[in-house]
């Protein structure tokens, strides 16, 4: 059975994207690193699905859903970089924005990059995320449907089974909705 996890794209990440004309595009890389700007992917595994968030004037929005394809370097990667001036991944030069710091690629299936996809008020003060020992947790500072701190969404956390439904309804919808 696959899992589902979310991810904080950065206002920085996403101002990278709609600058660099991405959005309608659907991401064919995404990456996971170790630094904290760039959140380890070590939990996904081939057919999880990866939710990736933006926060904005405190509200939620799905920016992306992203079906883990594999975690390989590949052809289309580009070539290994040899010094630490080259590009780690030029292949995916285009994509830049999503990398940074020892990143490392993680190929994926994804929707469409868009900004206009809000999760709902009620639905966002009941999403709930499960940890490795079983632990579930909501999201803090949830005020009127409205999130008024981004922090524990920061990082790549696994979703329970029942928000990973809500959160695949909410984008169906709006897939929907473009067709």
């Amino acid at each position: 059975m696959s899992d589902a996890f979310t991810v904080l794209w950065t206002h920085d990440t996403c101002r990278a994207l709609r600058k660099t004309g991405r959005v309608g595009e659907r991401p064919p890389v995404a990456f996971s690193g170790v630094h904290s700007s760039l959140p380890a992917w070590s939990g996904a595994r081939v057919g999880d699905e990866v939710y990736a968030l933006h926060v904005n004037r405190c509200v939620v929005f799905v920016v992306s859903r992203m079906r883990v394809i594999d975690r390989e370097r590949r052809d289309c990667c580009g070539t290994t970089p040899e010094t630490w001036q080259d590009p780690a991944f030029p292949g995916h030069g285009d994509w830049s924005m999503l990398g940074g710091c020892g990143a490392a690629a993680v190929h994926v299936d994804a929707t469409p990059v868009r900004f206009d996809t809000p999760i709902p008020g009620n639905l966002l003060a009941g999403l709930t995320w499960r940890n490795r020992r079983g632990q579930t947790r909501g999201l803090k500072y949830v005020v009127d449907g409205r999130l008024e701190r981004s922090v524990s969404l920061q990082g790549f956390y696994r979703l329970t089974p029942e928000s990973a439904d809500e959160l695949a309804k909410v984008v169906g919808n709006a897939l929907r909705t473009v067709a």
